[in-house]
């Protein structure tokens, strides 16, 4: 793989080369590569159409803030603080962050056996602040990601239609999917690689 951009869940992980977690990592080379070229395509596209940067930012700060993950939160949030034009978001999604900050995952499963697992949960909402600070656009995406994050079982069309009447376009509404599963993801793999970092710790102790 040839790409100026550094691995970003070595990154994040603190993997540095030859380590234990650097020849795990290596031993499923494929996974490495198609994570990092999943990240190139999100952040560092050809074209950003439908989806600008600075809200694939916001976006993957918020997922990071609602699982607790102030590493990759601030990650995603310093290229924001660093812009003089973008920086009164990072308050505004810090506060929203709090707003949001729920447990999951809740939602109700279609009548059946699995109806036993079924759990309410808090719908979150913007605040009017925030709705007048971000947009509607971006204000629609927040709530959409937090419906992903703590509420899939309750994914909809309507939901769907909140994004189409808030101004996203169905190729849009991919994008959003795909950053909030992305960086999900790298939260579990880098989660998954800090367990294995602590036993082989133990281990050498």
């Amino acid at each position: 793989m040839t790409t100026s951009t550094p691995d970003i869940i070595d990154l994040l992980a603190g993997i540095k080369p030859g380590s234990s977690l650097d020849r795990i990592r290596t031993q499923r080379p494929e996974t490495r590569e198609q994570a990092q070229k999943s990240y190139l395509a999100l952040f560092e596209p050809a074209t950003l159409s439908d989806v600008s940067l600075v809200e694939r930012q916001a976006i993957a700060s918020f997922v990071a803030g609602l699982h607790r993950q102030p590493d990759i939160f601030e990650f995603y949030v310093s290229p924001l603080e660093e812009s003089e034009k973008n920086r009164w978001l990072v308050e505004v999604l810090k506060a929203e962050i709090g707003a949001a900050q729920a447990v999951g995952p809740y939602g109700r499963y279609p009548a059946g056996p699995l109806s036993i697992e079924d759990a309410s949960g808090p719908i979150y909402r913007v605040s009017d602040a925030g709705r007048d600070a971000l947009g509607e656009k971006l204000a629609a995406a927040l709530e959409h990601t937090h419906l992903l994050v703590f509420h899939l079982r309750d994914a909809s069309p309507k939901a769907l239609q909140a994004l189409l009447d808030a101004g996203w376009t169905t190729d849009g509404i991919v994008t959003l999917s795909q950053l909030v599963s992305f960086v999900a993801f790298q939260i579990r793999v880098i989660a998954g690689l800090g367990l294995l970092a602590a036993s082989a710790r133990r281990a050498a102790a």
